[in-house]
């Protein structure tokens, strides 16, 4: 019986589905289309360069002992690619060969297209050029910009960062662009204000963001749809792509595997990527090493709860663009008194508004104080720091205006530190918002006085007592 490249393929398959499973059978060699055969040489096409790299990485042992085995120990196999947009209201494809250099193939809506570099449509065959970037969904936010994000100390190394990127998408040394921090903090904010400059900068540049759970969920409907091709075709095209919460990769074993090859993809072509994370690569439970091993060649840059002077210049900066006025020693309130992260603090502001609106009152202290205790847990239960210099201006016969300013009068000066030193004790505050309490000190005043009242204490009886009373009525408070 002569053979043709059919018949040698239909038994390459049958050779093939023997040894794979049955949906990586359907996912990876279904969709194979015989070319032709010349002598030795099968040529088969697929359906994208990812699709050929796919084959080539985890069954090409397999395809070279079944060619062999139809056409003898000198066979080889070559590829056609032939690459869809994906778009099922277009039928603009194009084709070239991945190994036949001289080779010229005829692509579907009958332009000639040679293999030999000169083509730009050769040279990234996933760069469609009827593809309207304008109608592609990078499912940014327009909201979350550079403008309103609040730099500080704890953000100053990523925030610098994501603006290096986004003047230089895939340029910088800085690809991938790791972003890890705890909830709230700001992760997502940030990597999609980097997408969002860079879409300002240059429109033809496609920027998608994708949450790890969603890039899943596209993954798995793809497989079941028998899409795939569509799938990876897809993210192949992207030019600067975020992904949100990598650390839900975990686990997901075929998943983690895609996103590997398109991250290579990605980055050996010069695109950015930009990941965010809830911990750092190192601490990443379930992801496979390789994979693990390439969020670590770029830069790696953590997000850490505000300190009290950003969480201060994040109430103002909502202030100034609702349009609302909130007294100093509110907003200084608020800022002590939420330092968990800065989605809970602005929503804390968010509730106080709306109850200065609806009960028709102005926004004071004592209306902060009622709306906080009931959102912020147990925040009846903590001492603050105004009572705590009330209780011991009391107990030292001083004013607390006394335990702010400049004087350096023996009393006062033993009375601020023991304040400082309660206020470190039980209301765990930072010693930079400590100092702020008391006349503007900085963290080393606080330090210091902390010291002074424990040298103190180990020495004298009396001021031990005094302290241990102290301590009595913050714990009658907290009761």
């Amino acid at each position: 019986m002569v053979k043709t490249e059919s018949t040698v393929w239909e038994d390459c398959l049958n050779l093939i589905q023997a040894h794979v499973e049955e949906q990586s059978f359907k996912t990876w060699f279904a969709p194979i289309k015989p070319i032709r055969l010349d002598n030795n040489t099968l040529t088969i096409q697929v359906p994208s360069q990812f699709f050929y790299e796919y084959l080539e990485e985890h069954y090409v042992h397999i395809l070279r002992e079944c060619i062999q085995r139809e056409l003898g120990e000198h066979a080889r196999l070559e590829y056609s690619v032939i690459v869809d947009s994906g778009d099922k209201g277009k039928s603009t494809n194009a084709g070239y060969s991945v190994t036949l250099p001289n080779e010229r193939h005829k692509t579907s809506n009958g332009h000639s297209q040679s293999s030999n570099g000169q083509n730009e449509l050769n040279q990234n065959p996933f760069k469609v050029p009827s593809l309207d970037k304008d109608l592609i969904f990078s499912n940014l936010n327009p909201n979350y910009s550079f403008d309103n994000y609040i730099e500080g100390d704890c953000n100053r190394l990523a925030r610098s960062a994501g603006m290096a990127v986004a003047d230089k998408p895939g340029i910088t040394s800085f690809n991938p662009l790791m972003i890890y921090g705890g909830v709230g903090l700001g992760k997502t904010h940030l990597v999609q204000a980097i997408g969002n400059k860079v879409s300002e900068g240059s429109k033809a540049n496609f920027v998608l963001y994708v949450s790890s759970e969603k890039f899943t969920t596209q993954f798995t409907d793809a497989i079941r749809n028998n899409n795939l091709q569509s799938f990876t075709n897809y993210y192949l095209q992207v030019d600067t792509l975020i992904i949100d919460d990598v650390q839900f990769f975990s686990g997901k074993e075929k998943t983690q595997e895609m996103f590997f090859h398109i991250f290579n993809h990605l980055h050996q072509n010069g695109k950015q990527i930009i990941m965010s994370s809830d911990r750092p690569p190192r601490d990443l439970k379930g992801l496979q090493d390789r994979l693990l091993s390439r969020f670590k060649w770029g830069l790696t840059a953590d997000l850490q709860m505000p300190d009290f002077e950003t969480r201060m210049a994040i109430i103002m900066r909502k202030m100034q663009a609702d349009g609302i006025f909130i007294p100093d020693d509110v907003v200084e309130y608020l800022a002590y008194s939420v330092d968990t992260n800065v989605r809970e603090l602005e929503g804390v502001l968010i509730s106080l508004i709306a109850h200065a609106t609806l009960n028709k009152t102005e926004i004071n202290l004592e209306l902060a104080k009622q709306t906080l205790k009931n959102i912020v847990h147990d925040i009846e239960s903590e001492v603050g720091v105004d009572y705590i210099q009330k209780t011991v201006g009391e107990y030292f016969q001083i004013s607390v205006e006394d335990l702010k300013d400049k004087t350096r009068k023996k009393q006062i000066v033993i009375a601020r530190q023991v304040a400082m030193y309660l206020c470190k004790e039980y209301t765990g505050h930072s010693l930079k918002s400590i100092g702020y309490h008391f006349g503007g000190r900085d963290h080393s005043t606080v330090i210091h006085a902390v010291q002074s009242v424990c040298d103190v204490m180990d020495i004298d009886t009396e001021f031990r007592n005094s302290i241990a009373e102290l301590k009595k009525k913050l714990r009658v408070k907290i009761k």
